[in-house]
């Protein structure tokens, strides 16, 4: 398989540009950029030095080089930690906007040649990242072996930020986007499942009444998670004063919930992919309720063309109604 194209440039052009390419004088480059942004995200260098697979010495002279080129600090130390300055703050929108750019110029570039080679960035959602999605990764893979696909795994307020910023060419996400700038189109459905130990007073009752939700602790997701406002609005619905639910914890993950309801944490609302393992084996009780089936959705920007790999993506899930 050909791999990623990358805008980089060799060991020995950056030995004799001092890290820069130079045309005279020494300018900003796109690998800079990249090195700011991955040690902004991460604040850290090590780990962003890690991450682009550089020595973390190359990664702070690329950092001190742009502070000294502009004479503008862009991180406070202190200590051995760091935090992005304002101008830090400000510079870093716009370094990942021009790196969106450039990533879009070779993504054009690659895809003259049809889809022998290529690029498509895929952000998704947890559950449907974990358990609807990989099966298409998998057939579009099998056809179009020359693509990179790159995939990453946020809630849903990270997904659609990722393609509204560029970063992303397609999300798929569980909760309601809400952006002019953002196209979301239906293209699955899955259903919640309230769960809870065995051992739980809810697991020796026929059915649960939305009014004796509030009797029990909830494990959720964070806020920004597609699972925990599809669930949260579902009982809404239900006619259920969701602030008044007592949340006894916040977790990262659907197997974090799982787990923490599998120790007798409290009832939580998880989809009936991620529940239905330990509902099989015993760890885990269905509680009975009507909870609406929630909506697996594709967003796309709405001011951007498909490239030409996102649209066979699209071709090979049956092409979802774009109109």
């Amino acid at each position: 398989m050909p791999p990623p194209v990358r805008l980089r440039y060799s060991g020995a052009e950056a030995a004799a540009s001092g890290g820069f390419l130079t045309n005279g004088a020494s300018s900003l480059t796109l690998e800079q950029l990249r090195i700011f942004v991955a040690v902004a995200e991460r604040q850290h260098v090590t780990q962003a030095a890690r991450a682009l697979n550089l020595a973390q010495s190359a990664a702070s002279a690329a950092v001190a080089a742009l502070e000294d080129r502009y004479q503008t600090a862009l991180f406070h130390r202190i200590g051995r930690g760091i935090t992005l300055t304002e101008a830090g703050r400000l510079f870093l929108a716009e370094a990942k906007a021009v790196l969106a750019q450039a990533d879009r110029a070779e993504r054009a570039l690659a895809e003259l040649s049809g889809l022998q080679r290529g690029r498509l960035r895929v952000q998704a959602s947890q559950t449907i990242a974990s358990y609807w999605l990989p099966r298409h990764l998998v057939a579009f893979r099998e056809r179009h072996p020359g693509v990179d696909l790159d995939l990453a795994i946020g809630n849903t307020a990270q997904v659609a930020a990722a393609v509204l910023d560029g970063t992303a060419d397609l999300g798929f996400v569980e909760g309601a986007v809400d952006s002019p700038d953002l196209s979301a189109h239906q293209v699955a459905q899955d259903q919640l499942v309230v769960v809870v130990a065995p051992h739980h007073p809810w697991a020796f009752r026929e059915a649960v009444p939305a009014a004796a939700l509030h009797e029990t602790p909830w494990i959720m997701r964070e806020p920004g998670s597609g699972t925990r406002s599809a669930f949260l609005a579902s009982l809404a619905d239900l006619g259920v004063d969701t602030g008044a639910l007592r949340i006894a914890l916040e977790l990262p993950s659907n197997e974090a919930v799982r787990a923490a309801v599998e120790a007798g944490g409290g009832a939580a609302a998880l989809s009936a992919s991620v529940a239905s393992g330990s509902i099989e084996v015993g760890l885990l009780h269905p509680v009975r309720l009507a909870l609406a089936p929630r909506a697996f959705t594709l967003v796309r920007h709405a001011g951007r063309g498909l490239s030409r790999a996102a649209s066979a993506f699209l071709d090979e899930m049956g092409r979802p109604d774009l109109a």
